[in-house]
């Protein structure tokens, strides 16, 4: 008998996931909200149950019998994944990481009562201007929402007279109406990629990023490897394995954003409990390390230790994304027989590009 394996949501990337647990053997019940995503077709059983229906998918794998659950890109599934894995006593983050890796103001707070970590000043607020005492801050400051990923409402602030302007913003797009105000941390910017397995945390790979820079950040692209040196990467790993331990991420994938900052210290941006979106999971990392990441992300849902045999050849791997006319370009210009994989292409440039949702597509290739 097949051992079944449950997986939430249904997109582009997901798919992969659930392509790859059927090609390993699993029988696949995906749970989503049915609006014609192609993992809804690409499962064995679909479910059209919303990702925020955690009790209904808690009882449907209870009745299946599942072996494991997991999700990889997506923060919204996060916590599901851990509420049904905790009742069904299957491999898990504990329910204090549901809280400390999806709100960046309680993660900050974590890193702080933790120790050792890096922390620039911050404070949250609920847009009550009057309630806030900015005099302690050091201009620039970048205002996020507590709770949103994508680089939705983030703004660098440079001046006390563009402040409330940035924190109305963040607010707006937060889901609870709240924003965190931090000290700009100013440096190169990258990421990680992990697995961790019973609290041993593994870093698969680093991504240099690519962004528009001030004062959104928005992402238009991705480097892997990441061009550092080992010096570089023993003091990153050093500072990724304390953040990733503040937060109490025990078993899962787990994808960290920091800097390198002018007084040399490592800036932990945030950290997600998943693999990191943009292609940077899926498609770059097992391609610039040879390894097959998302059957960790199987392997540690199913309480199996993860393998990290070397499957292919690693090659240096960039994503770019599409955000202008230049963009559009300059992807003229490359050597399209180094293609691997492109999206559609939304030719709409008279659209604002205001974060990393709503980019005009991307095309991966080899360097």
């Amino acid at each position: 008998m097949k051992k079944k394996l449950a997986i939430i949501g249904a997109n582009d990337s997901i798919t992969l996931l659930i392509l790859k647990a059927k090609n390993l053997g699993y029988e696949t019940h995906v749970f989503a909200w049915q609006c014609g995503d192609p993992g809804e077709f690409a499962a064995d059983y679909f479910y059209p149950i919303s990702v925020s229906e955690k009790e209904e998918i808690l009882e449907k794998c209870r009745e299946i019998g599942i072996c494991g659950i997991c999700s990889i890109t997506s923060d919204f599934a996060v916590p599901t994944v851990a509420y049904v894995a905790r009742h069904l006593g299957l491999p898990c983050n504990p329910e204090r990481t549901d809280v400390v890796a999806r709100d960046k103001y309680e993660m900050r707070k974590a890193f702080q009562e933790y120790g050792g970590i890096y922390c620039p000043r911050f404070f949250e607020t609920n847009g009550d201007l009057q309630a806030l005492d900015l005099s302690k801050l050091h201009f620039p400051i970048i205002v996020k929402p507590t709770d949103r990923w994508s680089s939705k409402g983030v703004t660098r602030v440079d001046s006390m007279d563009e402040i409330a302007h940035a924190i109305k913003v963040a607010c707006k797009e937060s889901l609870k109406g709240k924003a965190i105000v931090e000290e700009f941390m100013d440096g190169p910017e990258y990421s990680a990629e992990c697995i961790v397995f019973h609290r041993k945390v593994s870093i698969l790979a680093f991504t240099q990023k690519i962004t528009t820079g001030y004062p959104h950040y928005i992402e238009k692209g991705h480097k892997q490897p990441a061009d550092l040196s080992d010096y570089q990467k023993s003091v990153a790993k050093k500072a990724i394995d304390r953040a990733i331990k503040a937060l109490d991420i025990t078993d899962s994938a787990a994808h960290v954003e920091f800097r390198f900052l002018d007084n040399g210290e490592i800036g932990i941006i945030e950290i997600g409990a998943r693999m990191g979106g943009d292609c940077i999971g899926t498609d770059l990392t097992p391609i610039s390390t040879g390894m097959d990441y998302i059957k960790m992300v199987i392997d540690v849902a199913c309480g199996n230790e993860p393998d990290f045999s070397i499957i292919m050849e690693p090659k240096s791997v960039q994503v770019n994304f599409i955000i202008s006319k230049d963009d559009m370009n300059y992807y003229k210009t490359v050597n399209h027989d180094g293609i691997i994989r492109k999206s559609e292409f939304d030719l709409n440039f008279d659209m604002l590009v205001t974060d990393s949702s709503n980019r005009h597509g991307f095309y991966i290739f080899c360097l």
